[in-house]
């Protein structure tokens, strides 16, 4: 019998890993990574949007680098990351220049034309930081599921772009840290009240990194909870 392990910040749980590219229909390759459940038949799919590349942002942003580490084995879910125009990570680098989170519509588009290619089933937009407003100004027309928002600044997504999503049929869950650095909980609820079907999760002592694997276990586990709730909880051994 194989040992039990630990899950630590460096843990890489079995999976089926690919990279792959993304071609965007402005003409531009994007770099990424597809990480699937070792059964080749995922519950569900999460399109990971990474944080502001200004700011070191990219798809390996440690709560992304985790998702795609550990869920495949974990929850059964499919994990596409991909790095944003102009972005470099040890996998290689995006063409294009950063587009302030308004090109970036095409990188999300090229994203979900993958996941319409490999028939990957019941996507959902996972957005950190930057992420969130990409996929919030742009996402409400892609055929996903919902959208997870985790530490949404809210400072490109205007209140009009938010409130399209009121009544849309599409689920949205905020993962909002009571210490973050942009936007903590209270106006947070104000400002997601013109979505009134919000699930609104304010996270107490969370803050905007998600540091720590106490705040990386509840970050992944209000993740799990929305795309394959039977996983829970999630194991900490392996």
């Amino acid at each position: 019998m194989a040992p039990v392990e630990e899950i630590r910040s460096g843990t890489v749980l079995p999976a089926i890993r690919e990279n792959i590219e993304l071609r965007t229909s402005d003409g531009l390759t994007l770099v990424g990574e597809l990480a699937m459940p070792e059964s080749g038949t995922p519950v569900a799919t999460l399109v990971a949007l990474h944080p502001l590349p200004t700011a070191g942002g990219f798809m390996d942003s440690h709560v992304l680098r985790k998702a795609s580490a550990r869920l495949p084995a974990l929850a059964d879910v499919a994990v596409l990351r991909f790095n944003f125009r102009g972005v470099s990570s040890p996998r290689g680098e995006s063409e294009g220049e950063f587009g302030e989170g308004v090109e970036e519509r095409h990188d999300l588009q090229a994203a979900m034309d993958f996941v319409a290619e490999r028939g990957l089933p019941h996507p959902w937009l996972l957005g950190w930081s930057f992420g969130t407003e990409v996929a919030l100004k742009w996402g409400l027309e892609q055929p996903v599921e919902g959208v997870i928002l985790l530490s949404p600044p809210l400072r490109r997504t205007t209140d009009e772009e938010l409130a399209r999503w009121a009544g849309s049929g599409k689920r949205m869950v905020a993962v909002i840290p009571e210490l973050d650095d942009f936007l903590r909980p209270p106006e947070a609820s104000a400002r997601f009240a013109v979505v009134p079907e919000t699930e609104f999760v304010a996270v107490e002592g969370g803050r905007h990194l998600w540091v720590g694997e106490a705040q990386t276990y509840r970050v992944l586990s209000e993740i799990v909870a929305r795309v394959n709730p039977e996983a829970l909880p999630l194991p900490t051994t392996f």
